[in-house]
């Protein structure tokens, strides 16, 4: 595998990146700056730990981010 890119689970993250902004435009406003905010930055943290953890040297370290994104 060249990249991470290439991962089901990376590009997975990313389509429920989109749709979480998305749905985020639909809340009242008065949800928006709270729980906006705390969506924004879980549903980001998927994808951004995978390719974190993708660019270690070692499998420990993968795995460790790995489990990051799966609690995000």
């Amino acid at each position: 595998m060249k990249s991470y890119r290439e991962l089901i689970v990376w590009q997975r993250g990313i389509d429920l990146a989109e749709e979480i902004y998305r749905l985020i435009e639909l809340l009242p406003k008065e949800e928006r700056f709270s729980l906006c905010d705390q969506l924004r930055r879980s549903v980001i943290s998927i994808p951004s730990n995978i390719a974190e953890g993708y660019g270690r040297n070692a499998v420990k370290e993968y795995v460790r981010f790995l489990n990051i994104s799966r609690g995000s």
